[in-house]
This record gives C-alpha cells, sequence and structure tokens, in this order.
C-alpha cells in the first residue's frame, strides 16, 4: 500500500499552484552539487524544523561553503527527504534535488549537499527541504528576506548620494541609496492610490526574478532593500525605481544603478561582479587576472573592507595546478602559475608577494620565489649582456619583462630576512636595464631591445613606465640608496610631461582617436597609477585629478571604460585599471 500512495502524493505536489520551473542543472560556485554534507565547513539551522507525522524535517546550511542539505529524523523505511531550490524568491523552483529514502532499519537519512544560489551567473538563490512521509512537507525557505546585515523590508533611511529620478504625468519617482547600500523608491507630486516599487537585478538590469515590484505600494515611499549579498558571493546588484500614476495602467522606472557613495567600494563591487567564484578568477586573461587580484589586495589593505578577502585565497587554492592550452591562456600553465610567458608569470609572482604583506601567510611568499627562480632561468648574459627574455622561446628583452624581473628580485628581498642573492639579481637586473637604451633621452621607457640590442623605438606604454618606477622604489627600499628613489621621481615627472598625459589626463596611445586598446592595454594606465603612488607626495594632486575625472565619466552602475576623459565601453580590465587609479587618488 506504501509503494502505491507515494506515485500519488508526487504527482498531487507537481500540480501545486507553483511547479518545479524545470530539471535541475549541476551548479558550481565554490563547489559543485552533490558534495557530501560531511564536508561542510559549518552547519547552521536558519528556518524551523518541520514535523510531518512524527518525522523531523530539517534543513541545514552552511553559508561559508553557499550550500545546503536536508535530512528526515525518526522515520521508517520509504520516507524521503530533498532540496527545492528557486532562483525567482519562491515562485518556482527545481525540485526534487538529492532526494534520498530511509533504507532498511535506519530511522533518518540526508541528502547531499546543493548550491543555494549560482554567483557565477549572477543569480541568487533560496533553497528549502521537503520530504515524503505518508504526507508531503516542507521547511520554509531559507534567507528568502535577505539580510546583509541589515534585512529588506527595513524602514528609515538616510540618502548618501544624488536621488535618481523619472518624471510620469507629473509625478516624481526617486531612487534612494544610503551610505549601507540600502535602497528605498519615493513618489512626490502624486495622488492617492500611486504606486511605488522597487526592482532589483542581480544581473546588471538583464533579469530581475525574485526582485520584482519590492515593497510595492500606495504610500509615498517604500521600504529600504539590499544591493549585496556577501553570503551568496553577489556584489554588485542593481536597483531601480518604478512607479505607476493611478489614473494610467503604464509606469516609469529610473535608470539602473548601484551604490556609489563609497568610491573604492563601489569600484570594487563592479570588479568582483565578473570574478567567477568557481573557476576562481575573471575569464579569461591570465596575466590581466593577476593584476585584477593584486588590485582587489590593495583596496582591502588600503581600505580595511574584508568582504572580498576571500578571493584571494579561493584564487591561489585552484589554480596554482596545471592547466591545459585553452583552459586559462593559450599557451598551457605548468603549475605554479607558471607558463611560456614569462612576463605573465612574473605578475603572480608580485601579486602573491602582496597577498603575503597583507595576510602574513607564508605559502603565498613561498610561491612568489618558486615563481622568481622560475623567471631568473631566463636571465641571460649571452645576448645584448644581460636582461630577462620575454618568453620561453628567447625571441625579445623587452621592458615589461626586466620591470617586473627587479620588482620581483627586489621584493623577495625585502621579504625574506638576511637573505642577499635577490637583492644582488635585482641591482643587477637595474644596472642593465637603465644601461640597456630601453629608457630614452625623453626620460620614457620604449618597448624593448632590437635583435640588435638597441632601443626599438616602440610605443611607450604607461605600464612600462610605471614598473620602472616600481621598480626603483623597491631597490630604494631594499638599499636605502636615495638615487633610486630620486631616479624614480625622475621617471614619474618624465611620464607626466608626455604625450601619455593629455589634457592632464593619463591617456594611452590607443585611446587616442577612432582607436582602441586590446585586452592587455586596457589596464595599463592602472599598473602606472599603483606604481607612481610610491614614488612620493609630489605626485598626489595629479593622482587626484586622475581619481576624480575616472569618477566623472563611469557610468550609473559604476563601471568605468579604457578612456579616463570620457566614457568608453568597459569591462573587468578596465575596471580593474580604473579602481587601482581611485584607490591612489
Amino acid at each position: 500500500m506504501r509503494r502505491a500512495l507515494i506515485p500519488l502524493l508526487l504527482l498531487a505536489f507537481v500540480v501545486l499552484p507553483a511547479p518545479a520551473a524545470h530539471a535541475a542543472t549541476a551548479i558550481c560556485a565554490l563547489y559543485c552539487d552533490t558534495r557530501d554534507p560531511s564536508l561542510a565547513r559549518q552547519e547552521t539551522f536558519p528556518v524551523p524544523t518541520v514535523t510531518v507525522n512524527g518525522r523531523r524535517l530539517v534543513l541545514h546550511v552552511s553559508d561559508v561553503d553557499g550550500m545546503a542539505w536536508g535530512s528526515i529524523d525518526a522515520g521508517v523505511l520509504g520516507d524521503s527527504v530533498w532540496l527545492d531550490r528557486s532562483f525567482d524568491g519562491g515562485a518556482s523552483w527545481e525540485g526534487l534535488l538529492g532526494k534520498a529514502s530511509i533504507p532498511g532499519s535506519w530511522t533518518g537519512t540526508r541528502t547531499l549537499m546543493y548550491n543555494t544560489g549560482d554567483p557565477s551567473h549572477h543569480r541568487r538563490g533560496v533553497i528549502r527541504a521537503c520530504g515524503d512521509a505518508r504526507g508531503i512537507a516542507c521547511t520554509a525557505w531559507s534567507h528568502l528576506p535577505l539580510c546583509a546585515p541589515t534585512c529588506d523590508g527595513a524602514a528609515g533611511g538616510t540618502d548618501a548620494e544624488a536621488v535618481r529620478t523619472v518624471g510620469l504625468n507629473g509625478r516624481t519617482f526617486g531612487l534612494h541609496l544610503d551610505a549601507a547600500g540600502m535602497a528605498w523608491g519615493t513618489v512626490s507630486g502624486g495622488r492617492a492610490g500611486d504606486e511605488i516599487w522597487l526592482d532589483r537585478s542581480w544581473d546588471a538590469g538583464a533579469t530581475w526574478p525574485g526582485g520584482s515590484s519590492l515593497g510595492r505600494t500606495t504610500a509615498t515611499r517604500t521600504a529600504r532593500y539590499n544591493t549585496a549579498d556577501p553570503t551568496s558571493l553577489l556584489y554588485g546588484g542593481a536597483v531601480r525605481a518604478c512607479g505607476r500614476a493611478v489614473e494610467g495602467q503604464n509606469g516609469a522606472c529610473t535608470a539602473w544603478a548601484r551604490p556609489s557613495s563609497n568610491r573604492a567600494a563601489a569600484m570594487a563591487d563592479a570588479l568582483m561582479y565578473s570574478y567567477d567564484p568557481y573557476t576562481a578568477w575573471w575569464p579569461s586573461s591570465w596575466w590581466n587576472s593577476a593584476v585584477a587580484l593584486r588590485t582587489v589586495i590593495d583596496y582591502v589593505s588600503r581600505t580595511g573592507d574584508t568582504r572580498h578577502l576571500w578571493a584571494v585565497r579561493r584564487t591561489f587554492d585552484v589554480n596554482r595546478v596545471a592547466f591545459p592550452a585553452g583552459a586559462r591562456s593559450s599557451d598551457p600553465i605548468d603549475g605554479h602559475f607558471i607558463s611560456r610567458s614569462i612576463d605573465d608569470s612574473a605578475w603572480w609572482g608580485l601579486t602573491w608577494v602582496a597577498a603575503y604583506d597583507l595576510t602574513g601567510d607564508r605559502a603565498y611568499l613561498d610561491e612568489a620565489v618558486t615563481i622568481a627562480s622560475y623567471v631568473n632561468g631566463f636571465w641571460d648574459t649571452s645576448t645584448c649582456g644581460g636582461g630577462v627574455w620575454w618568453d620561453r622561446e628567447r625571441t625579445y628583452k623587452n621592458a615589461v619583462t626586466i620591470g617586473l624581473y627587479v620588482r620581483l628580485t627586489a621584493a623577495l628581498h625585502n621579504r625574506l630576512p638576511g637573505e642577499s642573492t635577490w637583492l644582488q639579481r635585482a641591482v643587477t637586473g637595474w644596472n642593465w636595464f637603465t644601461a640597456s637604451g630601453m629608457i630614452n633621452a625623453s626620460g620614457l621607457v620604449n618597448d624593448g631591445l632590437t635583435t640588435g640590442c638597441a632601443n626599438n623605438g616602440q610605443t611607450v606604454w604607461s605600464y612600462n613606465q610605471g614598473l620602472a618606477i616600481g621598480a626603483a622604489t623597491e631597490l630604494y627600499r631594499a638599499t636605502g640608496t636615495a638615487t633610486y628613489l630620486d631616479r624614480a621621481r625622475s621617471l614619474g615627472t618624465s611620464a607626466l610631461a608626455s604625450p601619455l598625459v593629455r589634457s592632464g589626463v593619463l591617456t594611452e596611445s590607443c585611446d587616442v582617436g577612432s582607436s582602441s586598446c586590446d585586452d592587455n592595454a586596457k589596464q595599463f594606465k592602472g599598473i602606472f597609477m599603483g606604481y607612481l603612488a610610491e614614488a612620493g607626495a609630489q605626485f598626489q594632486s595629479f593622482r587626484a585629478v586622475q581619481a576624480n575625472s575616472v569618477w566623472g565619466v563611469r557610468d550609473s552602475l559604476n563601471r568605468v571604460g579604457s578612456r579616463w576623459a570620457s566614457s568608453s565601453p568597459s569591462d573587468w580590465r578596465t575596471q580593474a585599471s580604473a579602481l587601482s587609479c581611485v584607490l591612489t587618488g
């Protein structure tokens, strides 16, 4: 009889008013669906236990893992438990996830773990445990109100930035944001019966399932709602205020916006929006990801905001293994962030030095030593008297690789007590660099050397100039010799007097006219700004001008493009560069 009843009960479940949306697709965030609950790093019980015919139905959640599992206890053979997961606030769901039935003489069982959300695809989820024990019941949805830390639906709020507005039939609908990143809507100039509400989107305004008509009311303002969900690794949530006049059917909405009262936090959230927590990088540029992570580290260090600190260890743990060609780069990654591109490897070395400075974790410094040892293997005096090859095939000696080499070797000396070998390498590298001819008569760094070991006259990129400044300042810290700091400042002064600055704004050659910067050059200016900040207070006013210019050209979602003097297309590379600028301004 029991076996005959189960299909009927499940059928009744399927025809409830809000049916399962579709069969579940496996989700990977920090971990993939169907993880063993014994591996959970935390166990909380965010919703009450449900009792069905004497059985206890429990939802277990590990917020640090972003996963949940269900259990049923005090049951009998055939009782079952599963999870439902919804991405629209419980209106529809993926059902029967991990369904498990009590076997043999056991009195309980549990599901495997499933992700509560899908941050890699910008979807906020809620989850519940359901069970069949001669009757079907479910717990409440976990984390249905977003609390970060104030919960959705809170009253009050004080404007911390300019209000966004839209007009309709003489009404003004306004979007307000406070310093905590909570939003609310208002209507003014209206009539009784006018409506106001918020929409909230986790994918930059493309969709808003579960975030439609939040706080809908005929009063003059809504309650407050969050724009970030750190527990779900969702940053940069966008909101808009919408309203409808009582005498019409049409409505109007403000533009989508993200909080911007804190410049650095706003820029950092927009950068982290593009970070993939499962693959643990910014798809799909290897060296650019190293610099982007270094920028996040700088952000945490300068502001004390640790919301994004988890990404440092996550990137380290996931990516220090080997990858085939095409997985992280067009080249294979050999492990320990090493590849045929010597400069790419060195960028990662500098990132792990910064991670060590921030956390004190020796594993990061050890990784930097491993990378630097690999890079040092390409120091070669048989061509041009020295220098480091740009690639494993030994085809080119250029400014970026030698600048990275000097900065990295000097940095290791400054962090390894009693060491002298790395310092000797740094000094030798610097002496070769400054004698190589790559720094021209105007004090600007051209791209590299010809096969005849002469300055090739190629483009003066801002990041090469910045790396030269950074190499000199790190050597100054290593030796206390003032000539290194003097040279760093001279290189900075030369840059500011060069075509790298147009109408007072830092400008790459590919920012001019109808040209556009490639994925490499999109990140150059932020690198320059970071190292210029180390050279002294005399550049402070210039840095402030750049930061203000960057902030002035952002869009309503706090995104900044390659050009710092006018609006331009943006991506995470340009965002990382702009964040570096704001941090130094």
